[in-house]
């Protein structure tokens, strides 16, 4: 595996990995600053940042940073999550240059334009509205700020109509100074790259950055408890969970599988279980949420005002039956579909290129694919029965509901199964 990483004199890495059959290439500056990084003052800025990255710089409109990527043929975009926010492009082998100096100019020389700054705030706005409006995006809003009541962590990634417009340019521009900073960054490329070029362009566009780390976010605390909205809709839709374990965790790979056998796919116990045997709801599903400090474990099911009743009852047995009974072909299944995920992401440019780049952030350094492997197939089903217990008993369980919820059993009568 062909992976090389460079530290730039300001603390930037530089990663890459070459996929010399590819004529293509992905690359983006992932920067360790997220939504959990806000003041509450500071609620939505992240966002509005990355969306504002695009409105225009000292060299560039924004149109012309839209016709510049792509009369190469390129595509240019961004993210932003609790943890991290990404500038991403996918571009021919031949036209690295062009963006990596795109990406550049709009990290270092945004100009943050009142007009532009007016109308991004209020297409965000109307995001934020299409968010509230659509119950399974909400659910999991309120599953946030419930897990984690009053703090950085808890809060919506969009923010509030009233955050977002009040931030005003210097906002933008002492947000950006303050936590976008060289040991924070990241700059990853896959695909038809050379590292070295890669390198070289980035200590051009990327060297100005200051070398010190931004001030350190404010640890997680889970306490758990209820957000629930009555609604006038045609379905419940629920979301019930629990503490999970950080990236850096060594049972990570064991709270993955967990979720993968309890609701991972069709042959998932809660699909066979919760839609095939009983036809309680069309869409149901496990996760598990990582982060630096902490995780959630959830399960989500959406299903009529009629049945919302039932699924509870029915969700939490499953969770106890997953404590205290589990099949080595159960596990089997669980790690080939994990091993097959992580081998599937060497075929995509794109994904490799934010696997190097979280992995690099999250663990300083890119982790070869074998010892992953090894990870996953040293699981054992007593080190999964022994998670699922932790996970599931005694501690704080959290509830988010939306919809019709009159027969919705309380709070407390659910959250007592697991004490």
């Amino acid at each position: 595996m062909s992976v090389q990483t460079s530290r730039l004199a300001n603390g930037m890495r530089v990663v890459t990995h070459a996929m010399p059959h590819l004529e293509t290439a992905a690359l983006g500056v992932w920067v360790d600053q997220g939504a959990r990084s806000e003041a509450e003052a500071e609620h939505g800025i992240s966002h509005l940042l990355e969306h504002m990255a695009f409105k225009g710089t000292r060299r560039r409109s924004a149109r012309q940073i839209a016709e510049e990527i792509e009369s190469v043929g390129g595509d240019l975009n961004a993210a932003t999550s609790f943890e991290q926010t990404a500038y991403y492009a996918r571009v021919l082998k031949a036209d690295i240059a062009v963006a990596i100096d795109i990406l550049g100019d709009i990290l270092r020389n945004s100009v943050f334009d009142v007009s532009e700054l007016a109308r991004e705030q209020s297409v965000i706005v109307q995001e934020i509205g299409a968010a509230r409006d659509t119950p399974d995006d909400l659910v999991f809003d309120q599953f946030q700020e419930a897990a984690f009541p009053g703090q950085p962590i808890g809060r919506s990634i969009l923010g509030t109509p009233e955050t977002v417009r009040a931030f005003r340019p210097d906002h933008l521009s002492a947000y950006l100074g303050a936590r976008y900073r060289g040991p924070g960054m990241v700059l990853a490329a896959a695909g038809g790259v050379d590292h070295a070029s890669v390198v070289k362009l980035a200590e051009d566009e990327f060297g100005s950055f200051a070398p010190a780390p931004a001030e350190a976010t404010q640890a997680a605390d889970y306490r758990g408890g209820e957000r629930r909205q009555i609604r006038d809709l045609e379905q419940a839709h629920l979301v019930l969970g629990f503490k999970g374990v950080p990236y850096l965790d060594k049972r990570f790979y064991a709270a993955q599988m967990l979720a993968n056998i309890l609701g991972g796919g069709m042959s998932s116990r809660l699909f066979q279980e919760v839609r095939e045997r009983r036809g309680l709801c069309y869409s149901i599903y496990a996760f598990h949420w990582t982060f630096r400090d902490t995780g959630l474990f959830g399960i989500y099911a959406a299903t009529g005002a009629a049945e919302v009743a039932e699924l509870p009852p029915v969700l939490t047995g499953e969770l106890e039956a997953l404590a205290g009974n589990l099949s080595e072909e159960e596990v089997a299944r669980a790690k080939a579909q994990i091993k097959a995920s992580l081998m599937m992401s060497l075929e995509s440019s794109t994904a490799r290129a934010e696997q190097i780049a979280r992995q690099e952030i999250l663990f300083g350094r890119v982790i070869p694919v074998d010892e992953l492997l090894q990870l996953v197939e040293a699981v054992s089903v007593d080190d999964l029965k022994a998670l699922a217990q932790e996970m599931f008993t005694g501690g704080p369980v959290t509830l988010s509901a939306v919809g019709p919820l009159r027969r919705l059993a309380s709070y407390d009568e659910i959250a007592k199964r697991f004490r």
